[in-house]
């Protein structure tokens, strides 16, 4: 049957022209290609290339503006930071002279405390020695007049009569009490 199939498209084929093959171009269709070709690509390189350059060229610049902005803001930032730190040290020994001075004026201040302190006791203990004398002055007065008075009637007891005579009295009191002194400082002075 395969015969009899290619021999009736064999004899059917006699009549009819060849084909002409796939691979075969032909030459006016490549003409007109590679002439359209040419003016897409002239008109591209007229209109759109020197547009496609300049957005390029400007994104290029723009790029190159902004590294050299980043650069530049770095180095202002090198910079601010390197004054912040020259600041920060300076602050540092300002704050170190205070602290200093501080410390210095603190102890003047104490050290002018502790004089007047001095000062306000001395005049106390002046005072209080000042009274304490006073005192034991008028304490021994009073205490001489009371022994004397004692003597007196102790004196006007032995001898049987009051002595009322002021002027032999006082030299009576006297006398003992001068007795009385000098017998304490010769056991003092041999102390």
């Amino acid at each position: 049957m395969s015969t009899n199939l290619l021999g009736s498209l064999v004899a059917a084929g006699e009549g009819i022209e060849p084909m002409p093959s796939v691979l075969a171009v032909p030459i006016d269709e490549i003409v007109v290609g590679l002439l359209a070709f040419f003016i897409v690509f002239g008109v591209l390189a007229k209109v759109a290339l020197p547009k496609i350059k300049k957005t390029l060229a400007e994104r290029s610049d723009a790029i190159e503006g902004g590294i050299r902005k980043a650069e530049e803001a770095q180095a202002e930032a090198q910079q601010a930071l390197a004054e912040y730190r020259a600041a920060l040290a300076s602050a540092r020994e300002e704050a170190a002279g205070i602290r200093a001075q501080a410390q210095s004026e603190r102890a003047a201040i104490v050290d002018e405390a502790r004089e007047e302190a001095r000062a306000a006791a001395a005049v106390v203990t002046a005072q209080a020695e000042a009274q304490l004398a006073a005192e034991r002055a008028q304490a021994t007065a009073q205490l001489t007049r009371q022994v004397g008075e004692v003597a007196v009637a102790l004196a006007g007891k032995i001898v049987g009569q009051t002595l009322t005579d002021d002027a032999r009295v006082t030299s009576t009191v006297n006398d003992f009490l001068a007795d009385l002194e000098s017998q304490v400082s010769s056991r003092e002075a041999k102390a």
